[in-house]
C-alpha cells in the first residue's frame, strides 16, 4: 500500500543522533500510530537478500518508549546494528557496489527505491574510495556492507515510498564523540566516511563519549534531507511521532531518534519564513582583492548568503559594506569569522525576516555525469530545477569543455 502525502514533512530530532535501525524504528512507531495493521517485515519482503530476519519490538531508553527494530543474520543468530555491533566487535561480511547494485536488481522494489538506494550505496563507495586512495569499484564494504545495513537503507527507503515521500528536514545532527572499533580498527568518532558523508551538514557533540551517528545514519541524512534540509520546524499540525531506539540506554541523552510527520499549514507551506539577522561592516582599509576569501569563509562559517556593496562613507572616502544574512544559532561564528577575516573592528546585528520558496536538492544522470539540481517549488508545483553551478564547473574542468556546453547537457540532456 502507498500512501500519498500531499506536501507533508517529516521532521527528525537527532539530537541522539541516528542510525538505520533507529531511523527504521522511527517510522514504524509513526505509521504504526496511524495505521495499525501496518506490517515492516511484509514490506521489507521484496528485497533480494537471503540469510536473514527481522525483529521489531517495543522498548524504553531513559523513559522513553518506542520500537526497537533489528536485523539478524541466520548464520550467527545475532544482530550487527550500529553501535552495538561495533563495540561488540562482530564480523561482517564483505560485499563489493556490484554485488550490491545486483542485489538491488533483482529485487521487487519500485524504480525509485532502487534508485535511491544506488546512489546511497554509490555515495559511499565514492567516499571510501576518497579515504583510501583506490576506485569505488575496488571498495569492499564493512559494517555498511553487512545484511543489516542493506537492509536499513533499502527499508529507509521503502518507507519513505509507503509514506508518500514526504519532504525530510533536520534538527542539527549529534555525532557523538571518542573512538569506535570498526573493521579498520580503533578510529576516533564520527568515523572518517561519516565526517566526509556529513560534509556540508551541521552536526554538533553531546553525551556520554559513543558514536551517535553511523554512516547509514549519515547516508540517509544525505540521501533524504540534504545540505538545505537542516532547519525548525514551520508552522503546521502534526499528525504522528513516533520514537526509533538505539541499542545503548545512555542515562543522561535518551539514545532514541524523534520523528514527527505534520501537515504544513496553508500559509506557511507557500513559502519559508525565516528571521535571519544580517551582519553589516563598513570598510575603507582593507585590499579589495580580498573580499572574496572573506566571503567564502562566511559561508563556510553558516552564512545564508554573503555579498558586498560600493558605499560612500564619511568625507566623501569610498568603501565597501560586507553583508552576510546568518541564522540566530550562527550569528556569533559569523561576526567572529568577519573580524578575523577583514580590517574591521566591529559588526552590526540587525534583525530581518526573509521569505522565499521551498527549496530541495537531488542529484540526477546526466550525459557527462551525475549533477546535482537545485529546484523550487510553489504549492508543490516545481517552478524551475537547475544544475549546481559548482558541479557544472567541476565537470568542464575535468572533461576539458565549456561551461555552457556542459549546462546545455545537464539540462537539455545533450550529448557533447
Amino acid at each position: 500500500m502507498r500512501r500519498k502525502a500531499d506536501a507533508r514533512i517529516l521532521y527528525l530530532d537527532a539530537g541522539a543522533g541516528i542510525s538505520g535501525d533507529m531511523f527504521l524504528g522511527a517510522l514504524t512507531d509513526v505509521i504504526s500510530r496511524i495505521d495499525p495493521d501496518f506490517d515492516l517485515g511484509r514490506l521489507l519482503s521484496g528485497i533480494a537478500l537471503e540469510g536473514w530476519e527481522l525483529s521489531v519490538e517495543r522498548g524504553v531508553r531513559c523513559g522513553i518508549a518506542g520500537l526497537k527494530v533489528d536485523v539478524r543474520g541466520h548464520a550467527g543468530g545475532e544482530s550487527h546494528h550500529g553501535h552495538e555491533g561495533r563495540e561488540r566487535g562482530h564480523s561482517h561480511p564483505h560485499r563489493g557496489l556490484a554485488q550490491i547494485l545486483e542485489m538491488l536488481s533483482k529485487s521487487d522494489i519500485s524504480p525509485e527505491v532502487r534508485e535511491k538506494t544506488a546512489f546511497a550505496f554509490t555515495l559511499l563507495a565514492e567516499t571510501e574510495g576518497e579515504i583510501h586512495g583506490v576506485s569505488p569499484g575496488e571498495i569492499h564494504f564493512h559494517e555498511v556492507g553487512a545484511v543489516d545495513s542493506i537492509v536499513d537503507i533499502t527499508g529507509a527507503m521503502l518507507v519513505m515510498e509507503y509514506l508518500g515521500w514526504p519532504e525530510v528536514i533536520s534538527s542539527p545532527v549529534n555525532v557523538g564523540s571518542g573512538t569506535v572499533k570498526c573493521a579498520h580498527g580503533i578510529l576516533p568518532v564520527p568515523a572518517p566516511a561519516t565526517a566526509e558523508i556529513l560534509k556540508g551538514m551541521k552536526v554538533y557533540s553531546a553525551g556520554a563519549p559513543m558514536e551517535r551517528t553511523t554512516p547509514t545514519g549519515a547516508l540517509l541524512l544525505r540521501v533524504l534531507v540534504g545540505e538545505e534540509g537542516f532547519r525548525p520546524l514551520p508552522e503546521g499540525t502534526i499528525i504522528s511521532s513516533g520514537f526509533g531506539l538505539g541499542g545503548r540506554d545512555t542515562p543522561e541523552l535518551p539514545n532514541v531518534l524523534r520523528t514527527i510527520l505534520y501537515e504544513p499549514s496553508a500559509r506557511a507551506g507557500r513559502f519559508v519564513v525565516e528571521n535571519p539577522s544580517l551582519l553589516e561592516a563598513n570598510i575603507d582599509d582593507m585590499n579589495p582583492q580580498d573580499f572574496a576569501l572573506a566571503m567564502e569563509r562566511l559561508l563556510e562559517a553558516g552564512a545564508l548568503d554573503s555579498w558586498c556593496e560600493n558605499i560612500l562613507m564619511k568625507k566623501g572616502r569610498p568603501a565597501v559594506k560586507l553583508c552576510c544574512l546568518v541564522r540566530e544559532e550562527d550569528v556569533e561564528r559569523c561576526a567572529e569569522t568577519m573580524m578575523r577575516e577583514t580590517t574591521t573592528i566591529g559588526v552590526r546585528i540587525v534583525g530581518t525576516k526573509r521569505m522565499s520558496l521551498e527549496r530541495s536538492l537531488s542529484r540526477r544522470p546526466t550525459p557527462i555525469g551525475e549533477v546535482a539540481f537545485k529546484s523550487v517549488s510553489l504549492d508543490g508545483r516545481t517552478l524551475r530545477s537547475v544544475p549546481e553551478y559548482e558541479d557544472i564547473m567541476k565537470i568542464a574542468r575535468e572533461k576539458k569543455l565549456t561551461i555552457l556546453d556542459v549546462r546545455r547537457a545537464a539540462e537539455l540532456g545533450e550529448k557533447v
